[in-house]
């Protein structure tokens, strides 16, 4: 018979949960508070642990700390009826089996209570993949991620994430929402860089009809649309400062006010925000608010740049080959030894968006059932030669053509052309599409860049 040992320092809900839980057939044991919940779990195997967070003397956060120092094994669940985001990550970060808050449905907390037993009682694992198939990666460190994403993602708790542009930080957004309790619910992504400041607020925060020139209707804003799931906001680092207040008032009050409104509205929604830049430094230089972001920043999470975990090239490899042979209609397979080395000793500035790119265009180019190194266009980088190669920042140089006849026949202004829409896009890649970005990477104004990409149709 299964043995769960309840502790809660009030008689009713330990007695509730007895005959709650005796009536499924498991085997109760009471404790009143945490010294006397130990002295049980050091006599006894127990199969599973329902703590109360908020007791007199010892707390149920202590509890758990003592709890999985003394059975690393043992599941425990953590419940409390004054739910607090700070104590749910801290529950979660301590390896809390989940976090359930009172007055908790009685079904909710049986299912809970089935898959905690039966993985702790079969030993059951389950697959990376299978638990994130939209992240391809099973190197350390994102293995640490994929951890860190099952404790959270159950929580309400804010979450940041920070890396270098094309890390997937998106896909780790996904993936949090897709664990959590409102993963039936809306997830809505906007890309603060990507629309213009004049409309970003209406964007975000939605308008009524008539509040300025070509408002015809009402229009419901991102927090609308996410209210009950999830806002993902990449890029909060863009975030003008009359943005930034009016976000932190989403985060402290759950209200906003549409563009135009004299009214307010209630949301309930899950914010996680992403950026690729230091929050601290622009903390320090005036041009983000600390309060904000230390209400962002509940759980912090960094995406690690390709360059850190090149042991999951093989598999991302292997992951595009088949999504670009499928949607390309070729039959290439596999990529040669050398080819894979080249891969593996290359620094990938734009990271696994770089990565991708460089296997389409390879499938795109090679004729037979194997990516050679000739069809592998790199940016221009000396591989191997540690401190003496160029920063990441200084290869934004593209191969424009594979050897020198190729060069000659297609002719200096056609090379040059390809070049320049090379060097455009790759700039665009690596800012995110913010188009000023881009032209402060490429050293040309915000009006020349626009022209351009105009000129040549770059979206």
């Amino acid at each position: 018979m299964t043995a769960i040992l309840v502790v809660d320092d009030e008689l009713s809900m330990r007695q509730f949960l007895k005959i709650l839980l005796e009536k499924e057939g498991y085997e109760i044991a009471l404790a009143a508070d945490g010294p006397s919940a130990l002295e049980q779990a050091r006599q006894r195997q127990f199969d599973l642990a329902i703590s109360d967070i908020r007791m007199p003397g010892m707390n149920g956060l202590e509890l758990l700390a003592e709890l999985k120092n003394d059975c690393p094994d043992l599941p425990v669940i953590m419940i409390t009826a004054f739910a607090s985001p700070e104590d749910a990550v801290t529950a979660m970060k301590n390896g809390a089996f989940d976090y359930i808050t009172k007055p908790f449905n009685v079904e909710e907390i049986k299912g809970v209570i089935r898959s905690a037993t039966a993985r702790k009682n079969a030993g059951v694992t389950t697959p990376v993949e299978d638990e994130f198939p939209e992240i391809i990666g099973q190197s350390p460190e994102m293995l640490k991620i994929f951890d860190l994403i099952k404790r959270i993602a159950p929580t309400p708790a804010n979450v940041l994430i920070y890396g270098e542009s094309g890390t997937g930080k998106e896909l780790v957004a996904k993936a949090i929402h897709n664990h959590s309790r409102v993963a039936d619910r809306p997830f809505v992504p906007i890309t603060c860089s990507a629309i213009p400041e004049s409309l970003l607020e209406s964007e975000l925060f939605g308008h009524v009809k008539g509040s300025f020139t070509g408002a015809i209707a009402d229009k419901a804003g991102l927090f609308q649309q996410a209210d009950g799931g999830t806002a993902f906001l990449d890029e909060i680092g863009e975030l003008t400062p009359i943005i930034q207040t009016k976000l932190l008032r989403v985060l402290q009050e759950r209200e906003f006010m549409p563009v135009g409104s004299t009214r307010t509205r209630q949301v309930n929604v899950r914010i996680i925000a992403a950026t690729n830049r230091i929050l601290e430094e622009e903390i320090m230089s005036g041009r983000f608010r600390e309060d904000l972001y230390y209400r962002l920043a509940v759980v912090p999470i960094r995406v690690p740049p390709l360059r850190e975990r090149k042991g999951d090239v093989p598999r991302l490899v292997e992951h595009f080959l088949k999504k670009y042979s499928r949607l390309l209609g070729k039959e290439v397979q596999t990529i040669s030894s050398y080819g894979m080395e080249v891969l593996m000793q290359y620094d990938f500035p734009g990271n696994v968006r770089e990565l991708e790119n460089i296997i389409e265009r390879g499938v795109a180019l090679e004729s037979s059932n194997i990516i050679l190194p000739e069809s592998l266009i790199l940016s221009l980088h000396r591989q191997g030669k540690g401190p003496e190669g160029p920063a990441p920042e200084d290869q934004a140089m593209f191969v424009a053509a594979r050897d020198e006849e190729e060069l000659f026949e297609r002719g200096m202004e056609e090379v040059l052309v390809e070049l320049e829409k090379k060097m455009i896009r790759h700039a665009l890649q690596r800012a995110d599409n913010s188009k000023m970005r881009a032209a402060d990477l490429l050293g040309i104004s915000f009006r020349s860049l626009r022209y351009k990409t105009k000129k040549y149709g770059i979206d």
